[in-house]
């Protein structure tokens, strides 16, 4: 993969670059998060490493800049921040995977390796009733309204999706949308899923996705008996 670095820190900046490139990946590097914009809008890449606190422009500014610009690449956001508020906001604000500092070389390799599997079947389109996801085009329709989705949403949702009909519980989709040792709670996929529903299912349109009390989520157009939970009929 062509990998773009922005970070401030020499030696983390190198131990990336050099780690990375011995694992055969092309990578190019940034110090500040200016240098760093400039060159995701210049060479094309296939994921950008951004830490947070930089100087000139912070992560969280490039990340919102690369979004406007609507620039391919995926972003992983790699910072000290490690507080949920800051990992949602990366989230939220676009990133595609947070992988907080320290962090293992190896779980990084291995969150590249997702990245890039998921872009490349990124290209799939489900429907449910008059629910379209269009992974190629990157966005959502119900009755062909575009339902303006933010990338976390896209996510549970595509989650949902890959098992309708069936019950997806909380844990499984924290480990699908944020990764198996994420700091997010069960509270915050709450929240997201809430969102989700008001987007999913607006007023005059049949409900598709639905709450399992105690249990997580589903997506379907059937009553919540007939749904399937490991292949047993609840």
């Amino acid at each position: 993969m062509r990998i773009l670095i922005i970070e401030d820190e020499p030696k983390m900046l190198l131990m990336l670059r050099d780690g990375l490139r011995e694992h055969g990946h092309t990578v190019m590097t940034a110090p500040d998060g200016l240098e760093g914009l400039s060159l995701a809008k210049e060479v094309l890449v296939d994921v950008i490493l951004l830490d947070v606190l930089l100087p000139k422009l912070s992560g969280w500014q490039v990340l919102q800049e690369l979004k406007k610009s609507q620039i391919p690449a995926l972003v992983l956001m790699l910072t000290a921040c490690d507080g949920e508020a800051e990992v949602i906001a990366g989230l939220d604000g676009g990133a595609d995977d947070y992988l907080t500092k320290p962090f293992s070389f190896l779980e990084l390799l291995a969150r590249l390796k997702s990245l890039q599997r998921s872009k490349s079947s990124n290209n799939r389109k489900v429907c449910l009733e008059t629910l379209v996801l269009d992974q190629g085009q990157h966005q959502a329709f119900r009755d062909g309204q575009c339902l303006s989705l933010t990338r976390t949403e896209m996510a549970l949702l595509d989650r949902l999706l890959q098992s309708k009909g069936e019950i997806v519980t909380r844990a499984a989709l924290m480990e699908a949308v944020w990764g198996r040792n994420s700091v997010v709670s069960r509270s915050t996929v709450d929240s997201f899923m809430n969102l989700l529903r008001k987007k999913v299912d607006p007023p005059g349109e049949p409900q598709l996705l639905h709450t399992v009390k105690g249990i997580g989520y589903s997506i379907h157009a059937r009553p919540v008996k007939e749904v399937r939970m490991r292949g047993k009929l609840l």
